[in-house]
């Protein structure tokens, strides 16, 4: 081994001495994920869920990709018939609430439809930079705001094992709707015990009765950072 010298005898190389070789270079840590929520046609202008100006926040978002570890797009993706929709209720309407097995239930529009023009992602929504494609709502009896767990809160999507087997720790998520798949989203990964930012400038909100504030209090409460 090298040693040093010094009046007294020779002292071995101290331990903390590094190879220059791994000075030279250190892998980086590839942590951080975008999780990209439901940036479909139905969502946007023109959809049968329509958000507003929920198509302005698509070039922000393929401008963030690059800045990520990994990309994350999920996509709602429902049967004919589903039973979150109102059409399938007698005598119920869109926008009302009833009471599901799993809980209270907000009717929706016909919306995202498996393999029809409003379930595609916008078609300016860069896909090519996705690693993976989260689908949910595809259980007829159980809807699925979040990209982790369906509606009632069990029934896991598979997003948190791709991500810690990743090794990843950090989420940037952004998308539509704010007040509603993002925001149960985010409250679901903080409780996992994911570092969760929520974009605000790169999502926008339903507003159903309230619904935007009590999402905001949501995240905030669950620790998720607002940006």
């Amino acid at each position: 081994p090298m040693r040093r010298f010094r009046q007294g005898g020779a002292v071995p190389h101290p331990p903390c001495y590094v190879p220059w070789h791994k000075l030279a270079y250190e892998e980086p840590d590839m942590t951080h994920a975008l999780i990209v929520i439901d940036v479909q046609n139905d969502f946007c202008p023109g959809g049968a869920l329509a958000v507003t100006d929920g198509d302005a926040i698509v070039d922000g978002i393929n401008a963030l990709m690059g800045q990520a570890d990994a990309v994350v797009l999920t996509q709602d993706w429902h049967p004919a018939g589903h039973s979150s929709f109102a059409s399938s209720h007698a005598d119920k309407a869109p926008f009302e609430v009833t009471q599901m097995p799993y809980g209270a239930q907000v009717l929706w529009p016909d919306h995202c439809v498996q393999g029809s023009n409003g379930a595609a992602f916008h078609p300016r929504l860069d896909q090519t930079r996705a690693d993976m494609i989260i689908r949910k709502g595809y259980n007829p009896a159980i809807d699925s705001y979040s990209a982790f767990f369906e509606n009632d809160q069990k029934t896991p999507t598979g997003l948190e094992g791709y991500l810690r087997t990743r090794g990843i720790t950090k989420l940037t998520m952004v998308g539509l709707a704010l007040d509603f798949c993002v925001n149960f989203s985010a409250v679901d990964a903080a409780k996992l015990g994911f570092d969760v930012e929520v974009r605000l400038d790169l999502c926008r909100a339903i507003d159903l009765d309230g619904s935007l504030s009590a999402a905001r209090e949501a995240m905030t409460t669950a620790g998720v950072t607002l940006r």
